[in-house]
């Protein structure tokens, strides 16, 4: 089994260990349970059902974005060709 050391705040620690121990656990294993739980929750993969499923995601992803808006693609586009041609060597 490999050891951590970690530098965190000690104001987080205090209020890591003292949630640890509502749970009846150590301050490791706490630790370990949380990481494994944000891995799980990053790795978990949704597949859509339906066409509302996809509706749905797409609206969420709107609600995440805020306002703003759209670049210029052409402006952007003119932006990659310059910073390719300036990139190449003089010949």
């Amino acid at each position: 089994m490999a050891r951590v050391q970690l530098i965190i705040p000690d104001e987080d620690r205090d209020r890591f260990v003292q949630q640890a121990r509502k749970e009846g656990m150590t301050f490791s294993a706490w630790l370990r349970a949380a990481a494994r739980a944000r891995l799980e929750e990053r790795q978990r993969v949704e597949r859509f059902e339906s066409p509302e499923d996809l509706r749905r995601f797409f609206d969420e992803c709107d609600s995440r974005r805020g306002p703003g808006v759209e670049p210029d693609w052409e402006e952007h586009l003119r932006t990659l060709q310059e910073s390719i041609t300036d990139g190449l060597p003089n010949v």
